[in-house]
């Protein structure tokens, strides 16, 4: 296997495992485990066996050509940092499963919490490995997205739902920033390739959009990472499982915005701006988040702050901007995850064994688990940096950082006491937590009694102290290659060296990590009885984030409600008039900037016959504004006819695809509308806003009539300047000329659609679908009140019409009030689907296509149901239009995916023709499949939204495919 697939096997393995865990019943929580696992752990397996290559200085890329012209190729980058987060992300990933089996209650859908994981894995790999500024922004915000379904993943707890609502909005905020910050980033560098942008340092700190760059890098950045002012939404994540909590905070969600600081550390690094603010915000939030850890009552409470804190310790070094303080972030990054990540799963057991985390409630469980005990201890101590563990290393490496003298401004010179002083509370919250949970007295009042965890639920824990230990120990020989390798790929070139020895002698970094041990071991001696008294840090209550959070969003929520009475209304029209009268200023200011005048050559004779069509539509359209108010559907019939003289002057004008296009959508959504007229709420009396002068309604309507005018006559104005002036060399002429020798089509309008713009229409058609999909779920359950009549006697009529009419649906009543038999219209089904698939096949070089196919086949559909009833066709035809759907948008993206996997820019076509015997020349074009699935999907989408509106009279809700099976 290349290094190429197996890039992109690391990546898409958990995304694809996600799908297959989602569709597992709750019963198969063994199987939906052994999948994450099994996922993870082949994830690590790959990334091991290309690491001799990473090692040797290399990096590896796999590029798919997808925007080539834009500079949006899909693109994975392996190097030694990208090689390391991915390694702690499947690694602690694997191990958390494991945990997770074990944690999780029999009655949580576990296949459920399994198939968010590994979507949430294949978010953080593909943000690892991109090797592309855009594709970083999309990963970054599918992690955002992931995390709040793992957050909210109890989402019968309200605290649960609140903590991924805050999460999603400040990361997701947050990750718009980034994007326009990469955008910037890319505009500087003039590509977005990571490694034009990795190579462009000098230019792009140079350039005077550098500084706004920056600072959108950094807010996406520190939203992420928990950075002051944004860590107030960490803590509250706590409502999300502890496995969860043991992921996001150690390897995946809040290393994403330190990742990013890596990443783009040589290009952005090495300026007063980037000194400032990154090294302000870490301090900052290093001391903010260990003075609050000291005094929270919750086990986990304690060990998010404690998170916030050394976020806060990984963002300073990277501020600082010397390369040994990059070295020494790396290295830190690291420590933090094995040793948070083994924290996070004994809390989590002492919660699940003992029944509570509260910390005044615990004492003494030493004695009922020892080994959690020992383990705990051992983590915690390297979390306060004791020595012979790796979080004393990274210390020691921060303090050597923090006593440099990089240059003389205050925040300089403050750096070594304000570090100490953090260090210290970490020592105090580290011996707080291991001294009020397993030492004193046995434990009373406990809701279970506590006692030792399954071996396998404790075996993460071992194997994550082992490694604090093994490194803490022997660091040269276990992180040492590691860490040297992904030093390089951040810096950009050899770093200075440094030693990873246990021993440097007595020097000021020892000097001060001793004053730390000692004075955070000394406060937490004399004050631990007071610490156990108070519920809230001191000092620090005008800093609550989530007030101000939740400020905030009142007063949008406030500002939007008050817009609502400003501009809503009741009726649809005062709405429409606001947007046409926009639009027509809209398209009136050019006129005013450059005036009006016509083109040089003359125009062409009105013929009598197209004048006369013209006119007959314009009686229509007027007739339908005029009938809107008393009939309805009358209105209706005279929109059709608008719609089909629109028809008409597209033949007149040779444009017959259009034509075919136009009266076939015109059929389907008339039909649409006459059934949705049954449902329509009645007709309110004319209401005006207080305090204006009541108008009449022909008053009203001859507003409407002079918006109407004008807007048309600019049209008829604009257009009539374009068509006078002579033909410019337009896009339209490549059309013409490529059609058939690049994409094998006659049909111009069909290859633009599946060919040259095919990306285009995998939008549109995915939006259509989207379309159906809301429609069906507003309509489902919803049956609108009928209009109440005043007259008592009347009200009785109308009950027992409605009762009579209860058992007959939509399709009964239209079919009584049509001229043409059922039996004709029944008949007519397999005619007109032979004339869809005609249409089909036709289309790519002639009139046809597959959305004229689609809504050919809709018609069919729409006659059953008017001829038989919405019962009778269901019996009969196993419609089932969700699944369409569903293969429609399978087939159109996997002729872009097979694309690129014959290394094509995405959606390529490819074509040839066969000289066959008798039959001759066959035209064979992958485009066809990609119609297909438009046909496919436009079938669908209409069935479902007929169904929606058919069932509206059976009084019951529906489920679309059911529909489709159901029997009678």
């Amino acid at each position: 296997m290349s290094s190429a697939s197996t890039l992109w096997l690391i990546v898409l393995i958990p995304l694809v495992g996600s799908i297959i865990a989602a569709f597992f019943p709750p019963s198969m929580r063994r199987a939906a485990g052994l999948v994450a696992g099994g996922i993870a752990l082949a994830g690590a397996a790959l990334l091991v066996a290309l690491y001799p290559m990473i090692g040797d200085g290399l990096v590896l890329r796999s590029e798919l050509q997808w925007l080539p012209a834009q500079g949006l190729n899909l693109v994975l980058r392996l190097d030694g940092l990208s090689w390391l987060f991915a390694f702690l992300v499947l690694a602690i990933g694997f191990l958390v499963v494991v945990y997770a089996h074990y944690y999780m209650s029999p009655e949580d859908p576990v296949p459920r919490f399994f198939s968010f994981f590994l979507a949430f894995m294949g978010a953080m790999l593909g943000l690892v490995l991109s090797g592309n500024l855009i594709q970083i922004a999309f990963f970054w915000e599918l992690t955002s997205l992931s995390s709040f379904l793992l957050i909210g993943y109890w989402h019968q707890n309200e605290a649960a739902r609140s903590a991924a609502r805050m999460a999603l909005i400040v990361t997701a905020a947050g990750g718009l920033c980034l994007l326009l910050g990469v955008l910037l980033l890319g505009k500087i560098a003039g590509s977005y390739d990571l490694d034009v942008v990795l190579a462009a340092g000098d230019a792009i700190r140079a350039h005077e959009l550098y500084l706004p760059a920056l600072l959108l890098i950094l807010v996406g950045a520190f939203t992420k990472s928990a950075q002051f002012p944004f860590h107030f939404w960490l803590p509250h994540a706590m409502a999300a499982p502890t496995p969860v909590s043991a992921y996001l905070h150690s390897a995946t969600m809040v290393k994403a915005g330190i990742f990013v600081l890596m990443r783009l550390w040589p290009v952005l690094a090495g300026t007063d701006a980037w000194y400032f603010i990154v090294t302000g915000a870490g301090l900052t939030t290093l001391l903010i988040g260990a003075w609050s850890a000291i005094f929270q009552q919750d086990l986990k409470g304690l060990l998010a702050y404690s998170t916030i804190s050394h976020l806060g310790i990984i963002t300073l070094l990277l501020g600082i901007g010397s390369p040994l303080a990059a070295v020494a972030a790396i290295f830190h990054t690291a420590n933090h995850a094995t040793f948070k990540a083994s924290l996070f799963m004994a809390a989590g057991i002492i919660d699940h064994e003992a029944g509570t985390r509260d910390l005044r409630r615990l004492s003494g469980l030493r004695r009922f688990m020892p080994i959690t005990a020992t383990l705990a201890m051992v983590a915690a101590a390297a979390m306060a940096g004791v020595p012979l563990l790796n979080g004393f290393l990274s210390k020691e490496m921060l303090l050597a950082e923090a006593l440099e003298d990089y240059n003389d401004t205050l925040l300089d010179l403050l750096l070594p006491y304000v570090a100490t002083l953090a260090l210290i509370f970490s020592v105090l919250y580290s011996v707080r937590f291991i001294h009020q949970s397993f030492f004193g007295p046995a434990p009373q009042g406990l809701p279970r009694v506590p006692e030792e965890a399954p071996h396998w639920m404790r075996l993460p824990i071992e194997v994550l102290v082992m490694a604090c230990l093994a490194v803490g120990i022997f660091p040269a020989a276990t992180i040492g290659p590691y860490l040297a390798v992904a030093a390089r790929s951040t810096i950009g070139a050899e770093p200075p060296a440094y030693s990873l020895a246990i021993w440097h002698g007595v020097n000021q970094p020892l000097v001060l990590s001793v004053i730390a041990l000692v004075i955070g071991t000394l406060a937490y001696v004399v004050f631990a009885r007071r610490l156990n008294a108070i519920t809230a840090a001191p000092l620090i209550g005008v800093l609550k984030g989530r007030r101000v959070f939740e400020t905030a969003l009142s007063a949008i929520v406030t500002a939007a409600r008050r817009l609502e009475r400003i501009f809503g209304t009741q009726r649809l029209q005062p709405q429409l008039r606001i947007l046409v009268v926009l639009a027509c200023i809209a398209g009136l200011l050019p006129f005013v900037r450059h005036g009006y005048d016509l083109g040089a050559n003359d125009g062409t004779m009105l013929d009598p016959g197209f004048a006369i069509i013209w006119l007959i539509g314009a009686g229509c359209a007027i007739g339908a504004a005029w009938q809107a108010k008393y009939h309805r559907l009358a209105a209706v019939v005279l929109v059709s006819g608008a719609g089909l003289v629109s028809c008409i002057s597209f033949v007149w004008l040779s444009a017959p695809d259009l034509a075919l296009t136009q009266l076939l959508v015109e059929t389907v959504t008339t039909v649409l509308l006459l059934l949705g007229l049954r449902w329509l709420p009645k007709r309110l009396p004319d209401i005006w806003p207080e305090g204006d002068k009541p108008a009449s309604v022909n008053q009203r309507r001859g507003t409407d009539l002079f918006i109407a005018v004008a807007a048309g006559l600019g049209m008829a104005l604009f257009a009539y300047a374009v068509m006078t002036r002579p033909m410019p060399d337009t896009i339209s002429r490549f059309f013409l000329e490529q059609s058939y020798s690049a994409a094998g089509g006659r049909n111009v309008v069909n290859v633009i659609l599946v060919d040259f713009r095919a990306f285009d229409t995998l939008g549109e058609i995915t939006v259509l679908g989207i379309v159906a999909l809301a429609i069906f779920s507003l309509l489902r359950r919803f049956r609108p009140a009928r209009e109440s009549v005043a007259d008592p006697v009347q009200q009785r009529q109308q009950d027992a019409s409605d009762h009579a009419r209860e058992g007959r649906d939509v399709g009964d009543t239209l079919a009584e009030s049509l001229l043409v038999p059922r039996v004709v219209m029944e008949w007519m089904f397999p005619v007109i689907t032979v004339f869809a698939l005609y249409l089909l096949i036709r289309g790519h070089d002639l009139p046809g296509g597959g959305f004229a196919a689609g809504v050919t086949m809709s018609i069919a559909l729409i006659l059953q149901y008017m001829a038989a009833g919405t019962r009778s066709v269901e019996t009969r035809l196993r419609v089932r239009p969700i699944k369409w759907i569903a293969s429609g948008l399978l087939i159109a993206a996997f002729v872009g995916t097979a694309a690129i996997a014959l290394r094509h820019p995405f959606l390529t076509s490819w074509f040839r023709y066969l000289d066959l015997p008798v039959i001759g020349k066959v035209p064979l074009a992958t485009a066809m499949l990609f119609d297909i699935g438009v046909f496919l999907l436009v079938v669908g989408a209409t069935a479902l939204i007929l169904i929606a509106i058919a069932h509206q009279s059976v009084r019951t809700p529906v489920d679309a495919d059911a529909a489709g099976r159901r029997r009678a």
